[in-house]
């Protein structure tokens, strides 16, 4: 049985660190030696976070952002505008192509499909969207306005919303689950919301019928991970040479302002 490591932040980070970690462990991945790292963790403060390719400046409120504490970040993957706060985010970095199939859209759906069975633990009935509606494949809305393809979604909502980038033999794919409704205060962050655009998310809390925290949800999140793929856990702690990269990479990258607001290809 494979071992993959497992990383749990239980305290919750900035955006900036977050991003950092998850680009440190996605380059640290060995091209040559099938590994994988499953990593939750939690935001700090309500951000808001946009892909790589992304205009910052025309889709986020840049000015409401910076008067009320919402940090801004950009992310390595792509994938549309996500405000984290209230939520469970996990990303996943591998080099095992025995285990996940070799393109973006085949692992994509895996990691779904096993997201999917922590869900079916909880008592709910998540499937995957079937297909990418062509308006929200072709602009800038928001990631909850629809489920794209192999998203999973409850009663036709999308549940949990994740974006993959892929190096060769490397990827890394990250998403959220959130906790609790924020739509109101995505309705201030996000420019597209002054246009009253609908929101097809449902969070965990509403979909069970009661109010569940990021402690009771991760055990099994990664239960079903664990399952679905048949492989073991082993806890990892990050070291301080590991913490000091990481700090140089957000210092570099996500804290700093050409990279958040400058023209990406």
């Amino acid at each position: 049985m494979n071992t993959w490591d497992l990383i749990i932040d239980r305290e919750p980070g900035d955006g900036a660190w977050n991003m950092a970690v998850d680009e440190y462990l996605f380059e640290s991945l060995d091209a040559e030696t099938p590994h994988t790292v499953l990593r939750f963790y939690a935001w700090k403060r309500p951000t808001v976070s946009i892909g790589y390719s992304q205009k910052a400046e025309s889709i986020i409120d840049v000015d409401f952002c910076r008067t009320n504490g919402v940090d801004i970040v950009r992310r390595i993957t792509g994938g549309k505008l996500v405000l984290h706060h209230n939520e469970v985010t996990y990303s996943l970095m591998s080099t095992d192509n025995e285990t996940f199939p070799p393109t973006v859209a085949g692992s994509y759906q895996a990691v779904s499909e096993a997201l999917m069975v922590g869900l079916r633990e909880m008592g709910l009935n998540p499937r995957l969207a079937e297909v990418t509606p062509d308006a929200y494949a072709r602009d800038h809305r928001l990631c909850f306005s629809y489920p794209a393809r192999n998203e999973v979604e409850v009663a036709g909502k999308k549940i949990i919303g994740s974006a993959q980038k892929r190096i060769g033999p490397r990827f890394i794919q990250h998403g959220l689950i959130p906790l609790e409704d924020n739509e109101k205060l995505l309705a201030l962050v996000a420019l597209s919301r002054k246009s009253e655009e609908k929101i097809r998310m449902m969070t965990l809390s509403e979909a069970l019928g009661k109010e569940v925290g990021f402690e009771w949800a991760v055990p099994i999140l990664r239960k079903g991970i664990g399952d679905y793929f048949g492989v073991d856990f082993k806890s990892r702690t990050l070291k301080e040479t590991e913490i000091q990269a990481i700090q140089r990479i957000k210092n570099e990258r996500y804290a700093n302002r050409s990279w958040t607001f400058g023209e990406r290809d």
